[in-house]
């Protein structure tokens, strides 16, 4: 019984490395793949949110540009 756990803890490097990419493939396998049609739906949803954080991004840049000209506008009058 000892010997078998012996036995069983002695695997060498490649005995290792061929179970893991035997795993890996397993598990690749399993994975779905989503559609051209989710892709592009996908796409185009992070498309309109990059283009709604940039513009409010903007419009905060512009407003607190235009109070801190009005800001410091008023010391100089």
């Amino acid at each position: 019984m000892a010997e078998a756990k012996k036995e069983a803890k002695k695997q060498g490097f490649f005995s290792k490395a061929g179970s893991f990419f035997r795993s890996c493939i397993g598990e690749m396998k399993k994975i779905t793949w989503p559609t051209p049609k989710q892709t592009t739906k996908n796409f185009l949803i992070v498309i309109a949110v990059i283009a709604v954080s940039g513009l409010f991004i903007y419009a905060l840049d512009r407003g607190l540009y235009a109070l801190l000209n009005l800001v410091m506008s008023t010391g100089t009058q």
